[in-house]
């Protein structure tokens, strides 16, 4: 795995040396090129002008941030790197806080953090260590891809974990999602509810994930690879109203004893 980032845990007058590492496998995504269907050609993206409307080229190309409509104050690479923040070479540990406290919209990116070299392994372990036996994660800062990110640190197999956290203004409120409202809610359905979700409940661990559209999509090309006309890969399902709650939750539930049994 080759890291994506070099620098430094700072809490308080500790310093631990580290690496950061992509935690997501992006080749277990099957990705497609775009081509010309006269001839395969593979389609390639010009920048063009909406003024002059003219092809331009990468190095004609400045940032512009629009303060107002149609006016611009223009940054160049210049500007960039006179934006020099304490978080680009280092995470600065502000905080430790409990980590269920993080709502679950807060997470963002994954990334695995480890010591940058043997001789920091040794301070790396007591940081992860502290963290597993206090249940704490750490709250810092970093600056990725010329964006400042808050992040949280949490121990995970000796190692950690860094997620991305949104900022607050960035999440939408719930409040806005249309047709939401407190409804008076059948006692016996709720029951019959309860009791299917507790037929079907497991630990996280034992859920198996499978990606059925990825499988059936990879079927699908190596059959046009062999040369077999595809007709229809994976299965199909109808969906059916529901009409009669009741009847539907006591089917689950008995369909749910059946499967575990």
């Amino acid at each position: 795995m080759r890291s994506i980032w070099k620098g430094h845990i700072r809490f308080s007058l500790v310093t631990i040396p580290i690496q950061i590492f992509s935690a997501i496998e992006s080749k277990s995504t099957i990705k497609f090129k775009q081509l010309h269907n006269a001839d395969n050609g593979p389609i390639g993206y010009s920048k063009v002008c909406k003024t002059c409307d003219i092809v331009v080229p990468y190095g004609d190309i400045v940032k512009g941030y629009e303060y107002e409509p149609d006016n611009y104050v223009i940054l160049d690479k210049e500007d960039f790197q006179k934006i020099k923040i304490k978080s680009s070479k280092a995470i600065d540990i502000e905080a430790f806080v409990d980590l269920d406290e993080v709502h679950p919209t807060r997470f963002e990116t994954v990334y695995f953090i480890g010591p940058s070299t043997e001789v920091a392994t040794q301070t790396f372990n007591l940081f992860t260590k502290t963290l597993k036996n206090s249940g704490k994660a750490g709250i810092g800062k970093i600056a990725l891809r010329d964006k400042e990110d808050v992040v949280l640190l949490s121990e995970h197999k000796g190692g950690l974990l860094m997620y991305k956290l949104r900022y607050p203004e960035e999440m939408r409120k719930i409040e806005s999602v249309p047709h939401l409202g407190d409804t008076e809610v059948d006692d016996t359905q709720l029951k019959l509810a309860e009791t299917l979700v507790s037929s079907l409940s497991k630990s996280f661990e034992d859920v198996v994930f499978e990606d059925k559209y990825k499988d059936a999509l990879m079927e699908m090309v190596q059959s046009k690879i062999a040369g077999k006309e595809v007709v229809q890969v994976g299965e199909t399902e109808n969906e059916t109203p529901v009409v009669d709650i009741m009847s539907a939750l006591k089917k689950s539930i008995e369909a749910a004893k059946s499967k575990a049994s």
